[in-house]
């Protein structure tokens, strides 16, 4: 009896002394120039730059913010914890990273709140054709537009004779088809790509590339090459 009411005296403690509070994270991105704010666990490619941000309610006055970047992969996983209010990360790596926040008082976590950012496997092609004529279709010579998760990227074009006309090392970025200003003849190029995607995959890609100005005189006006 004496030991179940020294019980029920420690429990009645801890619930007048025990503190709670309610925590909402928002993950902040840009996407194509917009910004986006998730509250919610989500899929992205990388790199994807990320600030978050945690909203707490319901707790007394003095508390701190501790976050927790916790990473699942392919290649194992890691943990990387901060303490700034709004901390910015960038993804890297394909895979699960749980970002937990902690509202802490008195140095003791009170509370806590997670969401879950899951980066998607590369993907990178290069097309064999492209029709720089100026009609608005297949113009300039880029990766295929499926590509994603590529955080390492460059890309090189040479002539038949192994003179490089064009480099970029955006995946986003293209040639379109000149050289010092001027357009270069209708032929077949060289392009030489060296990637690597937030999963490992390294990518080395060496393929022809046809370019084909006069291609709508002689077809529907589709477009060239497999795009």
């Amino acid at each position: 009896m004496k030991q179940r009411i020294i019980m029920m005296l420690t429990m009645l403690g801890w619930l007048a002394t025990g503190s709670h509070a309610a925590i909402t994270i928002t993950a902040i991105y840009t996407d194509n120039g917009d910004e986006v704010r998730k509250t919610e666990s989500f899929e992205a490619e990388a790199p994807l730059q990320t600030r978050f941000e945690a909203e707490v309610t319901e707790i007394e006055a003095g508390w701190t913010l501790e976050w927790r970047f916790t990473h699942e992969g392919a290649g194992g996983g890691s943990s990387v914890t901060r303490y700034e209010e709004s901390p910015e990360y960038t993804f890297v790596d394909a895979g699960k990273t749980d970002v937990k926040v902690y509202a802490c008082l008195n140095n003791e976590h009170v509370d806590s709140a997670t969401i879950s950012v899951t980066i998607y496997d590369s993907i990178l092609e290069m097309p064999n054709a492209f029709t720089p004529n100026g009609d608005g279709a297949n113009d300039t010579y880029s990766a295929k537009k499926n590509h994603r998760s590529i955080v390492e990227f460059h890309a090189y074009i040479f002539n038949r004779w192994g003179q490089k006309l064009y480099e970029w090392t955006d995946v986003n970025g293209e040639w379109d088809g000149t050289y010092n200003g001027h357009p270069v003849k209708d032929g077949v190029y060289f392009v030489l790509v060296n990637a690597r995607g937030a999963d490992g995959k390294e990518y080395k890609i060496r393929r022809d590339v046809n370019l084909i100005r006069r291609y709508n005189e002689f077809n529907d006006g589709t477009g060239g090459g497999d795009q």
